[in-house]
């Protein structure tokens, strides 16, 4: 036998996790290190930087793997060190203080369901604007001390990182995460040993690792499939944020809803309030109704308690934006639940469509979410318009401004945002409980005490933090892509933060028009090359992977940034993260955001930049048509002139043009003897006082509460005292209902008004005699009037006018309306009729509506 030349098998590699060992007196710099609070809290970061500030840089700022690779003598040096000791000391006390604080029971308790937080760009599990709404609301959840937790995923890959070709076109590199070099830790079980929550895909488990971030005083589950336990096929549901095919994405939907909720039973933990931000979490209440029914309850009184403490809040403002599902696919993982819920397959997946019996139509996540919730609420005052429109069909026979969605416009969480400059000088000159009452205007209006010389100070500070940043961090990666070292060089030379600087910063989608300000590039060019009065534009941003326009936008912009009459006038910064961010609305002058109204949900980054000093140049959407004020920042109209998009991106344009040339560069540059322009701080202190008080994450939590969670808490608590009596009631009253509606009707009425009409200040009686089929006095009538159809106008109900109930006789009862009209014209009038109990919590927590003849 010939002996083979070599032989080996392949070897089964095991992950060693072996810790850094830390001195005695530095042990509380493990907790700290595994606790967010130190990603708001400036004395913390100075801390971390003060033990190895190189180190520091290297691990982009993280604290966990700046311990574990700080050396031995490093380590033994910081303990003899006493300034930095008295740091590490200083540091931990504040933060022992904070977190000894009991959590407010006074308030309802929440439990936040998400597919993205933005806590940090240590902890890559965000995208966007979704994320980092979903971060700072769970940081001031923290800081307002209420009891909340989260769930989320810890994502392997997370969001691409971005970079760029030599001719501009995006590259998106998807980076693993060492979750153990990350500041988040293992749950355990009640026995000490990770945690792993098995959850149901059709005829088989997914086990999924739960990871625990703490956020302040927050805890933040994040669910991970990446293990040895998971096939092939499953392990990627937690790779991506978004990625995959939509069967992935429904894994994604089940896993983040079912998977949560199974995670919380786990774990003992009940909430008051279940709040879906966004319709991915929808499930949630799927499980909640399966846990119900489990306990002896049947469909219908399971919904009525799932419906009383859900709340499900819309980001988006087209139905293109929402998750639908083909009923074959959704029916491949999901069609065992009908039978768990006790109701027929038809039923269940009706749940999820407009129209419940159209079999063509696409389960949706958005509707399954509002039909499971008792409140629905969009993101700013015009978005809660947009959503009361866009979900208007699934409430047949309600006009639009009458179904109960509401709004609680975005805020953003002013200590991760305001940089260390601005949040001493706050310190310095505000009321000592502003962070308790940041929402107060009267506090910030001392800014205006301010002195003029302080507040330039301040915003040349960090104008030259922003320019060295992008000097340090983006001097190699340009060399590398962009060819040429002397015009690397050259636009290196050119930023300056003498220069008026305007940023636009956002995801990279068409509707946002980043294209705008290149409509006519011979005038901006003019703007641009201004010797006495520099220009400079930043643009930031990533599109979506599978984008391509986005795609084609950034590659536009980056090719007409090098050309010799932009290059260091036109900047693109890639891979535009939280970090990057932090930097850019502290840093510029000027945020510009020019969507296409109103595709722009709400918009946060122009808060961000309001806490900063940063004035607002913006189309009148979102949350700055609520913010804008005159002589604190720059709108562009929201109405249209041209229904031709091409003609109206021109026009405004040109408005744009004209607002820098003829208002914005004169002021800026309208200096005095101290080299700056007074003008110009009086638009920043009118941008401080006024409108940044509005538009804390203080003041978006706090409505949430009085809007929302207080009412629904309070509702919950009725109907499930006394083993869900109430609940129980509810259920059964509308199920008679439901049962005897057909059979309702009317006896005789007196409609003559409706009928021939009538004059301007008369009176008339309407009176309708209606059997009620034994359901003792449980509807109620109402005269709808609409508008005449001339009149354009989104809103078509003028007025509506409800019937009193004057007499009862057996079945019957007698409706009146007395109606004086007070304006002359053509009207279309209708008489509705309704379900009434004074238990429902609105209209459409139980639509059914007839038009009487």
């Amino acid at each position: 036998m010939k002996i083979k030349a070599d032989y080996a098998n392949d070897p089964q590699w095991k992950q060693l996790n072996i810790k850094s060992s830390l001195p005695e007196q530095l042990a509380c710099l493990d907790e700290l290190a595994h606790n967010m609070w130190w990603a708001w809290n400036y004395e913390a970061r100075d801390m971390w930087k003060s033990l190895d500030e190189d180190l520091y840089e290297k691990v982009e700022h993280n604290p966990v793997l700046l311990l574990e690779r700080l050396s031995y003598d490093r380590k033994e040096e910081i303990v003899k060190d006493k300034t930095i000791m008295k740091k590490v000391k200083d540091v931990y006390k504040k933060f022992r203080q904070y977190m000894d604080v009991k959590p407010d029971k006074k308030r309802p308790s929440v439990a936040y369901f998400c597919m993205e937080y933005g806590l940090n760009q240590v902890l890559k599990i965000y995208s966007g604007g979704l994320g980092m709404l979903a971060g700072d609301y769970v940081k001031e959840a923290s800081d307002s001390n209420v009891d909340m937790c989260a769930v989320g995923f810890l994502y392997r890959y997370g969001y691409f990182r971005q970079s760029l070709s030599i001719d501009g076109q995006q590259i998106a590199n998807y980076e693993a995460q060492n979750f153990n070099s990350l500041p988040v830790e293992r749950q355990l079980d009640e026995d000490g040993n990770p945690l792993v929550i098995d959850v149901p895909y059709m005829n088989y488990q997914v086990h999924a690792c739960v990871w625990r971030v703490n956020v302040g005083r927050v805890s933040l589950y994040l669910l991970d499939t990446d293990n040895e336990m998971n096939s092939e096929f499953d392990k990627p549901i937690t790779h991506a944020l978004y990625g995959g095919d939509w069967e992935n994405r429904l894994k994604q939907e089940i896993l983040l809803g079912i998977g949560g909720m199974l995670l919380l039973k786990r774990l003992g933990i009940k909430k008051d309030v279940y709040h879906c931000n966004e319709g991915h979490a929808a499930l949630c209440n799927l499980q909640r109704l399966c846990d119900y029914v489990e306990q002896g309850l049947t469909f219908n009184q399971a919904l009525e308690l799932v419906r009383a403490s859900g709340l499900y809040t819309c980001h988006t403002p087209v139905p293109a934006g929402h998750d639908y599902f083909e009923e074959s696919l959704f029916g491949k993982y999901m069609s065992g639940y009908a039978d768990k819920l006790g109701i027929s397959w038809d039923e269940f997946i009706g749940m999820g469509r407009t129209n419940p019996d159209d079999h063509g139509e696409k389960f949706s996540m958005s509707t399954f979410a509002i039909n499971t919730c008792q409140e629905v609420n969009g993101v700013s005052m015009l978005h809660g318009w947009v959503s009361q429109k866009m979900f208007a069909p699934i409430w047949k026979g309600y006009y639009p401004e009458e179904n109960a969605v509401g709004y609680v416009t975005n805020g953003v969480h002013f200590p991760s945002w305001a940089a260390t400059e601005w949040r001493k000088l706050y310190a310095k000159y505000f009321d000592p409980n502003f962070m308790n009452d940041q929402s107060n205007e009267e506090i910030w209006h001392a800014i205006y005490d301010v002195p003029d010389e302080v507040i330039w100070e301040n915003r040349m500070a960090l104008k030259k933090k922003l320019v060295d940043y992008i000097r340090e961090k983006f001097t190699q990666t340009w060399l590398k892509n962009q060819g040429d070292p002397s015009r690397v060089v050259s636009l290196l030379n050119r930023i300056s933060p003498n220069a008026l600087i305007i940023g636009f910063c956002r995801r990279f989608a068409t509707y946002k028009r980043a294209h705008l300000l290149f409509t006519d590039l011979d005038r901006l060019a003019k703007i641009v090359n201004d010797p006495e009065h520099p220009v400079q534009f930043i643009f930031s941003g990533k599109a979506h992977p599978a984008d391509g326009a986005g795609q084609g936008l950034i590659k536009k912009i980056f090719e007409i940034s090098q050309r010799p009459e932009f290059l260091g006038k036109i900047i693109f910064l890639e891979d535009y993260d939280f970090q990057l961010a932090r930097r850019l609305v502290s840093g510029v002058d000027i945020w510009m955001n020019t969507p296409t109204r109103p595709l722009e949900a709400s918009g946060t980054s122009g808060e961000k930049a309001e806490m900063n000093g940063v004035v607002n140049l913006s189309v009148l959407d979102g949350w700055w048509l609520e913010g804008y004020r005159p002589g604190a920042g720059w709108a562009l109209t929201e109405k249209r002139t041209y229904q031709n998009q091409g003609y109206q991106d021109q026009l405004d344009a040109a408005t744009i043009y004209g607002l820098l040339e003829n208002e914005i560069i004169p002021l800026y540059y309208n200096k005095n003897k101290k080299g700056f322009s007074p003008d110009w701080i009086k638009v920043i202190k009118n941008s401080i006082a006024t409108i940044a008080p509005h538009y804390t994450m203080k003041r978006q939590l706090d409505d949430y509460y009085e809007k929302f969670y207080n009412k629904e808490a309070a509702r919950f608590k009725k109907l499930s005292a006394n083993d869900n009596k109430l609940a129980k009631e509810i259920a059964q009253w509308k199920e008679t209902v439901a049962e005897r509606w057909d059979h309702i009707n009317v006896v005789s009425k007196e409609d003559d008004f409706i009928t021939n009409g009538g004059e301007t200040g008369k009176e008339y009686t309407l009176r309708y005699v209606i059997d009620e089929q034994g359901l003792n006095d449980a509807v109620g009538l109402e005269l709808v009037v609409l508008k005449p159809e001339q009149i354009e106008t989104d809103r078509v109900v003028k007025n509506v006018e409800p019937f009193k109930m004057v007499k009862q006789e057996g079945n019957l009862y007698t409706f009146e309306a007395k109606v004086e009209p007070d304006f002359a014209g053509t009207y279309r009038t209708c008489v509705r009729m309704f379900p009434k109990n004074d238990l429902l919590p609105h209209r459409q927590d139980f639509c059914y509506v007839k038009w009487l003849d």
